[in-house]
């Protein structure tokens, strides 16, 4: 238990010598060290899970989010831990919160960054369907563009395609009603476009010829149909309008299992919404509390340590502080007058080395001149 409490101590910042004097203060700097510790923790797992999607597929994507999560957990947890132990006691009530402001605003932005990949995981069904959506409707858009640009590109031969078989089917009609006619000058049906004749006379022959000529044309036409639809048949391979498929459900679900974080992040941002754009209220609101509740998870060991009355730790730790202040004081004065001593014992030194130099060299100079 001791050793709980110790750990807890250390998430909170405190100075645990000067704490350990004060049993009353004990259980607040634990419950925000726990505080503290717990948001690391969302933290790890959170950027391990990002960490996981971004290196999905890999075989190393499970070790690589584990470091990152340790990694980014640890970062998470330093800068906590920093910025509860920094907010000073001293002040007054408005001076705390003014200090404390710039560090409500930075555990805010923790909390949205860490609540993010949760997000995503607790809501992962509904964005698999999501992008299941999107990606059928993203395949659907990619055909039509392909068929529409197919369409304005071979025009021409596709209008040409249109006559032909607009043609055909004409000549089709036209043939059965000629060989009807055929059948009834041959049999002497009376009709405004038969003679009523038995036999294969010359009304006969003339409507076989007619008959002759118009299978003649359609066997063109069919051919000519034939060669320009494999000619269009063709040009749907190259342009690759042939091969595009729409998804089955097979493939939607492997694509959304490979999706990447920003897929996910964006289906999860259009959940919020329905088909028709407007404002699906559940989905954010249950977004929205979850963000809110990482966001005051966050903030709270600041508000906590706001809220609390200076206590005895407060106040040692402000006289330790000052005590340190004017240990450091007193310190640099010494280090002052010790520089200052050195200085003039050096200079005299010097001193007396430069006068030594001088009356040697003039008593060389004497003797010189006696001698010359």
């Amino acid at each position: 238990m001791k050793r709980i409490t110790r750990f807890f101590w250390f998430c909170s910042g405190a100075h645990i010598g000067t704490l350990k004097k004060y049993p009353i203060e004990h259980n607040k700097f634990v419950g925000i060290g726990a505080t503290i510790f717990f948001t690391a923790l969302f933290a790890s797992l959170s950027g391990g899970y990002a960490m996981y999607f971004v290196f999905n597929g890999s075989p190393f994507a499970v070790g690589f989010a584990i470091l990152f999560g340790l990694i980014w957990g640890t970062a998470i947890f330093n800068m906590d831990r920093y910025i509860v132990s920094s907010i000073d006691k001293q002040g007054t009530t408005n001076q705390q919160i003014l200090q404390a402001t710039p560090r409500i605003l930075l555990a805010i932005m923790i909390g949205i960054v860490i609540s993010r990949p949760l997000e995503l995981k607790i809501f992962d069904k509904e964005i698999r369907q999501k992008l299941k959506s999107a990606y059928l409707k993203g395949q659907h858009a990619r055909i039509d563009t392909l068929q529409k640009t197919y369409t304005q590109k071979y025009g021409m031969e596709l209008g040409k395609m249109a006559e032909l078989k607009r043609e055909k089917d004409s000549l089709e009609t036209d043939i059965n009603d000629s060989r009807s006619q055929l059948n009834q000058e041959v049999f002497g049906d009376k009709t405004d476009q038969t003679s009523g004749i038995v036999g294969y006379g010359t009304y006969a022959k003339q409507k076989q010829a007619v008959l002759q000529e118009k299978e003649d044309r359609l066997k063109d036409v069919m051919a000519d149909q034939s060669k320009m639809d494999q000619y269009l048949t063709d040009r749907k391979d190259y342009e690759g309008l042939t091969d595009m498929r729409l998804f089955n459900d097979h493939q939607l679900d492997s694509l959304s299992n490979v999706a990447g974080f920003s897929d996910r992040n964006w289906a999860l941002g259009q959940l919020s919404y329905n088909e028709n754009g407007t404002r699906d209220l559940d989905t954010y609101l249950a977004e929205s509390f979850i963000s809110f509740l990482f966001i005051l998870f966050e903030c709270l060991p600041v508000f906590v340590k706001l809220m609390s009355p200076k206590g005895p730790y407060d106040v040692a730790l402000s006289k330790l502080y000052e005590a340190d202040v004017y240990y450091a004081e007193r310190d640099k004065e010494r280090n002052i007058e010790v520089t200052d001593s050195v200085y003039d014992h050096h200079l005299e030194e010097e001193i007396q080395k430069q006068k030594r130099i001088i009356t040697a060299q003039s008593d060389y100079d004497l003797e010189r001149h006696r001698y010359d």
